[in-house]
């Protein structure tokens, strides 16, 4: 599993390396890993990717000199879509975000454009930039989702299995077989909050709330619990997760429509967010107070 792990992609990243932080404006401090890496793992084609979405990150600490030399703070949210030829590597990212403490900058918006062109020039992609006043970010209002959303970590199971397993999605659907089961079909909106998973190089820990929404024949939550579970000690980044989640749920359940989105904490001022689904392009804003 995940045998680019040692590519030289990875190997020349700022990640797991000491270093030390910038304060003056530099976009050469950004580093791209190319999306291919665990998509050619998955058996993935970029031209006809079996999802659409993107990955939605928040900067809790950007902050930069007006002309005068007075420092000005912002929220930022920065949208990526899942077609971009790289993710953003996340230290690079927070080094980055960094390198604006100490420059000058006449206004929200020149930040904003510079923003824009740094980051589209390393994901090979439009990227959306977003800066709120700290006390104005509708995007983060803690709020639950329009949809009745249930969760499935009450399940009374016995887990002995950390280290991902796909192959427990096989049992997902026991009934399947039969003809009246396989013609049932069930809409549900889940969630979990105990998926976690550990850094590809650094092996820290990374902990989310993962939303499942799908139409289809009816999942067991216990061996969906199981399955998230397994990642427990599994190493891979925050948007290969969820790729490879969504991957695995449509090639042993084989649903009409799905939707896989994990909204996970926040470390060094940035947390991520990937989504990726059957029909909806772009990621809702419900989030708790986890994040």
């Amino acid at each position: 599993m995940a045998t680019y792990q040692n590519s030289k992609e990875l190997k020349n990243l700022t990640l797991g390396k000491a270093t030390e932080y910038c304060s003056e404006y530099n976009p050469n401090l950004l580093q791209g890993v190319p999306r291919s890496l665990n998509r050619d793992d998955l058996s993935l084609v970029s031209n006809t990717l079996p999802f659409i979405g993107e990955d939605v990150w928040y900067g809790y600490e950007l902050s930069w000199l007006n002309n005068k030399g007075k420092p000005i703070v912002a929220v930022a949210e920065f949208r990526f879509p899942c077609t971009s030829p790289n993710l953003v590597e996340s230290k690079s990212f927070k080094l980055y975000l960094n390198s604006f403490n100490q420059s000058k900058f006449s206004s929200f918006d020149e930040v904003k454009n510079i923003l824009i062109k740094d980051l589209s020039a390393t994901a090979g992609a439009q990227a959306l930039v977003t800066l709120f006043p700290v006390e104005q970010c509708p995007a983060l209002a803690i709020k639950v989702s329009d949809k009745d959303v249930i969760c499935i970590d009450e399940a009374d199971i016995t887990v002995d299995n950390y280290q991902y397993t796909a192959e427990l999605l096989k049992y997902a659907q026991t009934d399947i077989t039969s003809e009246a089961s396989s013609a049932k079909t069930e809409s549900e909106n889940l969630v979990s909050h105990l998926l976690k998973s550990n850094c590809l190089i650094t092996n820290q820990p990374d902990w989310a709330s993962v939303y499942i929404s799908y139409e289809g024949a009816p999942i067991d939550h216990s061996i969906l619990l199981q399955y998230l579970i397994s990642f427990r000690q599994h190493n891979e980044f925050h948007e290969q997760c969820v790729e490879r989640i969504f991957c695995d749920l449509q090639e042993y359940c084989q649903l009409s429509k799905l939707t896989v989105f994990a909204r996970y904490t926040r470390r060094g001022g940035l947390d991520i967010n990937p989504f990726r689904s059957t029909h909806i392009a772009c990621a809702p804003t419900a989030r708790t107070l986890r994040q």
